[in-house]
């Protein structure tokens, strides 16, 4: 999705309705900022809780650990 904004007189950018949305954000949300080069990215910071229980179904068992990969030289 591409969206264009205008940067106000404040240095104030208003993201738009259907990202927001799309993404989830809510007012208060903190955000940082990447510069590369002339390119700048907005990344929205997530609490740590929010990546809890981000595979429910993933089966610990089957994760290799540093023994396992040393094991195999």
């Amino acid at each position: 999705m591409q969206a264009h904004v205008t940067l106000s007189s404040k240095f104030q950018l208003a993201i738009p309705k259907e990202i927001r949305e799309e993404m989830q954000l809510s007012a208060g949300q903190k955000f940082a900022f990447l510069r590369k080069g002339d390119i700048l990215q907005l990344v929205p910071l997530r609490p740590l809780e929010s990546f809890f229980n981000i595979a429910p179904d993933a089966d610990p068992v089957l994760t290799r650990d540093r023994s396992d990969r040393l094991a195999g030289r």
